[in-house]
């Protein structure tokens, strides 16, 4: 298949309604935020879920997460060795790094999506693939409030003669916000992974389904939803415009004090026109 040979911008709009949308492990996993009270989820975090979903719609992904593991190995080392050709590479001084990266792109879509550095113990071979798909850090609209309810768990963890002390702990959610994120794919570096035009529309796909099979405790199902995904296709691989006043040219702002919902009442959304450039609007799943 033919690589990438247009950029592509594009912005997702999204809504938390009683749940932790991605927790700081250093501020007791409170929901994350600025230094402005703005709700932040980090671009880490983002990419997790599109691995997710690219993985759900039967692609190979590299990083897979512990608990979504489809192929039994026990670490990224032991996944790059089940490749026999980079197996061998690893263990080889004289290897190209060219030719493994080049490998590597065209087995796993997350890695010439997104890059990857592959650098294991034991191995003298160090490669680091630049991936043409760039994610920002999702920020909310308006500052966030954060409520926090103590919690307790009253079960004994072992077996033993008495009843345990309560376990006391507490747990973080955002009541209400809606986030921004935005995000480019460049066709340079497309050319250098093989992305193609056929992969990014799985991107955008994985965008507008981002939450789905993502429930936890900290985000049950129907609390996060995607609202738009907006998809700018360039006619040129530099692009009719740069990436910043693409993004700049999409505005949400909240038509009242207290928003609860995403809609006209709530929130004001624009978009200004760019001559040449056309956007698609897709309503979130």
């Amino acid at each position: 298949m033919k690589t990438l040979d247009h950029k592509i911008d594009f912005a997702v709009v999204l809504s938390v309604s009683k749940a932790n949308p991605n927790g700081d492990p250093l501020n007791g996993n409170r929901p994350r935020q600025n230094y402005d009270g703005h709700g932040e989820i980090s671009d880490v975090a983002i990419k997790r879920k599109i691995r997710n979903r690219l993985q759900d719609m039967g692609e190979a992904i590299f990083v897979q997460s512990d608990d979504r593991k489809t192929d039994g190995y026990k670490s990224l080392r032991e996944r790059a060795d089940s490749n026999e050709q980079l197996a061998k590479m690893l263990k080889d001084k004289k290897a190209s790094e060219d030719e493994f990266a080049t490998i590597a792109c065209e087995q796993w879509i997350d890695v010439r999506s997104f890059g990857q550095v592959f650098a294991f113990k034991g191995s003298t071979l160090s490669v680091g693939v630049r991936g043409p798909v760039s994610v920002q850090t999702a920020t909310s609209v308006d500052p966030i409030d954060i409520t926090s309810v103590q919690i307790t768990k009253s079960v004994n963890s072992v077996t033993s003669d008495s009843r345990s002390s309560d376990t006391m702990g507490m747990k973080h959610r955002v009541d209400f916000g809606v986030y921004v994120f935005k995000g480019s794919i460049n066709t340079q570096l497309a050319e250098k992974t093989g992305f193609t035009y056929e992969d990014a529309l799985k991107i955008r796909e994985a965008l507008i389904t981002l939450f789905e099979n993502d429930s936890s405790s900290a985000r049950p199902d129907g609390s996060m939803e995607v609202h738009k995904v907006y998809w700018w296709e360039h006619s040129s691989k530099l692009g009719q415009y740069s990436s910043a006043k693409v993004h700049r040219s999409l505005q949400v702002k909240a038509k009242t004090d207290t928003p609860r919902a995403f809609d006209e009442e709530n929130y004001d959304v624009q978009l200004s026109e760019l001559e040449g450039l056309n956007v698609e609007i897709f309503d979130g799943q």
